[in-house]
Formats: structure tokens, C-alpha cells, sequence
């Protein structure tokens, strides 16, 4: 499998404002998905719009300086071989990997130049 970009999220102060602003500018949708500060986007404001990423409040960053820019995920085969890579090649994994219940495992890791990214394995099945 190749590598690609899989989602996005974008991290935000106030979340009706921000809604406002990407719906807006991309005709973009959102739907809840777990706390009040935390939604998914789809690409349309349809019910059936496909989820492409999330806006989330700065509190979810695993970094404790202010993220500008998205935060990006890329689809792994393996999420813990590649974690042992990103070890051997001195990137810092900051969050080990984790559950995301019904679509797969994430871990969050800093490059060698600082750079926050994801990594995920989609697994519908985890719990």
C-alpha cells in the first residue's frame, strides 16, 4: 500500500466560529463526534457528506505550543512498525498508539524538524 493522506484536523478557539467560517468558504458539513468541542467535517453540508477530517478544540493537541496549520494523518499497513521506524530515525512519538474506536488505531509523532503528524490504521472492528 502506498502512503497517503487519509484526514486532517484543524484546531480551533471557538468552534461555532469557526464552523461558520469553513462552511462558508468550502460549502463544508460537520456532525458531533464525541465532546461539544470536537466535530467531524464532511466534504457538504448533505447527512451523507463524506468525513475528511476535524476541527477540535487546541485542548486535544498533543504539543504544547499553539499548532497553526492541519494536522495531518497518513495511512500505515503497520502502525507499530512504523512506530518502531520513527524511533530509529529520531522522530519523538508523543502519543503512543491509541483506539479509536470503529475506525482504527493513531499515534501522533514530531519529525526531525519539529512537524506534528499522524499515522492510522483503519481497523473498523476495534472497540
Amino acid at each position: 500500500m502506498k502512503t497517503k493522506l487519509t484526514h486532517f484536523a484543524i484546531h480551533i478557539d471557538e468552534i461555532e466560529r469557526a464552523k461558520s467560517f469553513y462552511n462558508e468558504i468550502f460549502g463544508w458539513g460537520f456532525s458531533s463526534y464525541g465532546q461539544s468541542d470536537f466535530f467531524q467535517i464532511k466534504a457538504d453540508n448533505t447527512e451523507e457528506g463524506e468525513l475528511i477530517g476535524a476541527m477540535q478544540s487546541r485542548k486535544y493537541s498533543s504539543v504544547h505550543e499553539r499548532v497553526i496549520g492541519l494536522e495531518c494523518s497518513f495511512n500505515v499497513d503497520d502502525i507499530d512498525k512504523t512506530i518502531e521506524k520513527i524511533k530509529i530515525s529520531n522522530g519523538q512519538i508523543l502519543m503512543p498508539k491509541t483506539v479509536i474506536p470503529y475506525v482504527g488505531w493513531i499515534a501522533k509523532f514530531l519529525d526531525t524538524e519539529g512537524n506534528l503528524i499522524c499515522i492510522i490504521q483503519y481497523d473498523n472492528s476495534v472497540r
